[in-house]
Parts: structure tokens; sequence; C-alpha cells
């Protein structure tokens, strides 16, 4: 028994080690397209009509009453000739928003703008199916896609549309900013993660034309491309990824913009977040399965991106090796102490704690490049860090469910992450109709797990053993914040 849960243990430590390592090839990737200035780029020049492509914007929504207006007002005001710009409502939803959205779409029509309202009466293929049946009515060359929270500075098509002059070019990414980035706890460990994803990843990977990822919304499709990779398919929880994959597997090029910051809502509570985990993280294992061994056989593509894609799409599947070795600490931490045989391995296997540094290092980068460097900012990144990896262990259970089933194939509706349209603290939220009001099953298991590693403090300070101490805490504290929001947001 013994054996099996170091064996176990040991391997759950070299994989997370070795997807450590891709991340810090990421980061020498990162740092050194920071010293290179594009020079030479080919770009339209939209200051005359002939270069000046016709694009269709695509809004895919579903039951959005809280932000509609507030998007198609945003929308509305993208500089862009008037007569090169179409805009589609991609509207899925069954609630009074459909009404609502009706009215607004009109009252923009008789302002001038080209802008046209699609209700499918039926989510056949989710937002998937919606972004192809919006696609055989679009007229333009090129497809801008936005989610409904998402808010386009209005110089946005002037920052993106020229890069397509560049043939091989079918998708241009920008960046995603965070409207309420300092809400709450949660919020700012959220932004702390996807600016880490927005910078490090994408640019990185981006800069060494390993294969990248469109983000689903804030960024820029050839319609050429789409329809060349084999259109949005409605198989995977996260067509975007699937997508990309097929894209560029078909070579098509893409191009990613750090500086061009869309911003956008974060979930405000554990639910909604819960949600778009879920999604994200069940949708990449999808996607591993169904993509990963087309990528290890295309013959041109190098073996470094291949590597990079192996990672890249068992992303999510790392929540699984985290529980798993966060779980077996525990009868780890007795073996280590009650089995002196066991020493060697033990100060061998410290040699993993690499990944950490790793990981701290990399997201420092990442802050750094968006809040600035300096003593104050480091001491503030010093605790955001560990609270954001300690609420992030403490949703691999949640996590770790959406991933098994993906790669079981338990097929599942795609849940949309309710949107709040609030900034202030002050704000109520509660009224929310959108609001998941169940309590996960999870939640009663994340309570188990929070004594648990309450009760592996006590044998740590009992053993006198303190090399897994920071390590139980943060579980404890991120299984208890998880746990606790979920039951007191539901009160």
């Amino acid at each position: 028994m013994y054996l099996a849960i170091i064996i176990v243990y040991t391997l759950a430590l070299t994989i997370i080690f070795l997807y450590s390592l891709s991340q810090l090839n990421l980061l020498f990737g990162y740092m050194k397209s920071k010293k290179i200035k594009e020079i030479n780029i080919p770009k339209f020049d939209l200051s005359t009509p002939e270069e000046t492509p016709k694009i269709t914007i695509q809004l895919p929504v579903f039951n959005e009453l809280y932000v509609m207006e507030r998007l198609l007002d945003n929308i509305a005001l993208l500089d862009y000739p008037k007569d090169k710009l179409e805009i589609q409502v991609l509207d899925d939803s069954t609630d009074e928003s459909v009404s609502t959205t009706a009215k607004k779409v009109l009252e923009l029509q008789q302002k001038g703008v080209d802008i046209k309202h699609i209700h499918r009466t039926n989510r056949e293929g989710f937002k998937a199916g919606a972004l192809k049946e919006g696609l055989t009515k679009a007229s333009g060359e090129f497809i801008a896609i936005f989610d409904a929270d998402f808010l386009p500075k209005p110089n946005w098509l002037k920052e993106t549309i020229p890069y397509f002059k560049n043939p091989k070019i079918g998708v241009v990414q920008t960046r995603w900013g965070h409207t309420n980035r300092d809400y709450s706890l949660l919020t700012k460990i959220q932004a702390l993660s996807l600016d880490y994803h927005f910078t490090m990843e994408q640019r990185g990977r981006n800069f060494k034309n390993h294969f990248i990822n469109f983000n689903g919304t804030a960024g820029v499709w050839r319609k050429e491309c789409i329809k060349d990779a084999g259109n949005w398919q409605g198989d995977t929880l996260t067509e975007d990824l699937d997508l990309s994959y097929r894209a560029q597997l078909n070579q098509w090029e893409f191009k990613y913009l750090e500086d061009v910051v869309t911003p956008a809502e974060l979930p405000l509570i554990v639910s909604a977040s819960r949600s778009q985990q879920f999604r994200w993280n069940k949708g990449a294992a999808e996607n591993f399965k169904k993509t990963y061994k087309r990528v290890l056989q295309c013959p041109v593509t190098p073996w470094k991106t291949k590597m990079h894609s192996f990672f890249h799409l068992l992303n999510s599947s790392m929540f699984i090796l985290i529980l798993l070795m966060a779980v077996l600490s525990v009868p780890v931490l007795y073996i280590k102490n009650q089995n002196p045989i066991f020493a060697l391995y033990f100060n061998i296997t410290s040699v993993f704690a690499l990944s950490s540094i790793i990981f701290f290092i990399n997201y420092w980068v990442s802050y750094k490049s968006i809040h600035g460097g300096g003593f104050k900012n480091f001491s503030k990144y010093i605790g955001l860090f560990f609270t954001y990896f300690s609420v992030a262990m403490g949703f691999s259970l949640h996590n770790s469910i959406a991933v098994l089933e993906g790669h079981l194939g338990k097929k599942s509706e795609f849940v949309r992450t309710p949107k709040f349209n609030i900034k202030k603290i002050s704000d109520k939220w509660k009224e929310n109709k959108y609001i998941n009001n169940t309590l996960s099953p999870s939640t009663i298991i994340e309570a188990l797990l929070t004594l648990y590693f309450a009760f592996a403090i006590y044998i740590g300070i009992k053993f006198e053993d303190y090399g897994l101490f920071v390590f139980h805490i943060m579980l404890f504290v991120g299984f208890g914040f998880v746990f606790f929001k979920s039951v007191t947001e539901k009160l």
C-alpha cells in the first residue's frame, strides 16, 4: 500500500513538474518577445476605402437582461465606416430580454446603424450553433465576436483589422481587461489568473509560433479561415479552442495583440465562477480527446509545438493531479515519519518544489507587466499569489469532476456565466434572476476536505514536520473559502 501511494504521488508531482517546465519555456519566449520590435508588418491602410474590408460583428447572447443595453450602446460607438460594418445580435434568449433587445436594436436601426436581431427558437449547438447560423448571413469578410459583457474601445477595429493584410493570418486575438478587477478578493484572483494567460501564455506561445487559442470573444476571424477549418462545431463546450486548433493545423496563423485591451466583467460570486470554470475545464478535456491525436500525427507541426499543444490541451487536467497530490499528501506525511527507509526518496522529491518557484516567478513577471514593479507592488503580489493558488486548489474538486466528464465523453448543456453589470461592492447582486441558488453536490465534499486538511495541519505539528505545512494551510484555506462562499451566497 505504501509503495502504491508513493508511486501515484510521485507520478503526479512529475507531471506537474514537466508542466511547470513548459511554462518556464513560455517565460523565456515572453521575455524575448518584449525585446523585439515588429518592423515592416504588412497592414491595411484603413484611411483608403480600397483597403477597408467589410466587417461583420457577431454578438452571441443568451438571457443577458442586465447587460444588453450597455453592450449594444458600446458596439454602436465603434469607429469604422458605416457602409463597411454590419452587426448581428445572435440571440438565443428565452426570457424577456428578447423583447428588450429587439426594442434596442430597432432604436439603433433608426439611428442608421446596420444591426440585425437574429433570434433562434432553439439552442442547437449552443454558442457554436448561433455563430454558425449567423455566418451564413454575414456579409463581412472578417468576423469580430464579442460576448455580452465585453466593451471594446471605439478604435478597436482599427487596431485589429489592419493585420489581416497578411493573407496567412486567420485570427487576431486581443487581451481581456477587467471592469471590476477590484470588486472583491474573488475578482482579484480571477484577474491574476486571466492576466497570466493573456500575457505569459498567449504572447509566449504566439511569439514562438506555437498554437494559441481564440478566446471565444474580443477577437476577429477571417471568414475564409472559419470555413476552411470546418466551421463552428458544437460537440465540445469550448468551441473556440476546437476551431482554433483545426485552423492552425490547416496552417493558418494567429496574431495576438497584448497591448489591445478589451474590458469585460469577471464573475462576482463563487457559483458564477463555478459555471465558468466547469465549462472551460470540461471543454478543454473534450478538446484534448478530440484533437490531440491529430496534432501528434501532423507531419508539418514541429515537435516543440506538439509538446506545448499537449500541455495546452491538457491544462485543465492538472486539477486532477493537484487534487490527487493533495489528498495523498496526508498519508505521505505518515509514511515519511514512520518509515525511515524512504528518507532518501523524500530528499530527492524535494526538487519538485522548483515547480512552485517557477510559477511564482512566471506570475510575478505577468503581474509586473500590467501593474508595474517595485517593492509595494511585489508585496501585494505575494499575498495575491498565495491567495490565488489556495483558492485554485479549493476549486480542484469541482474542476476535476468537469475534466473527468470531458475525458469520459459525458455530454452536458452549455451553462452561461451570469452577468451582473456591477462594479461597486455596495451594489446589490442577489436579485439577479440568473443566479443558480442550488448548492453544488461537491460542496459537501469540499467541507469534508476542509476538515481533512485541518487534520493535515495538526499531523504536521504533531510530527514536527513542516515540509508540507504551508501546502496544507493553503489547501485548508482554499477549500474553506470555496465552501464558505458557496453556502453564504445562498443565504
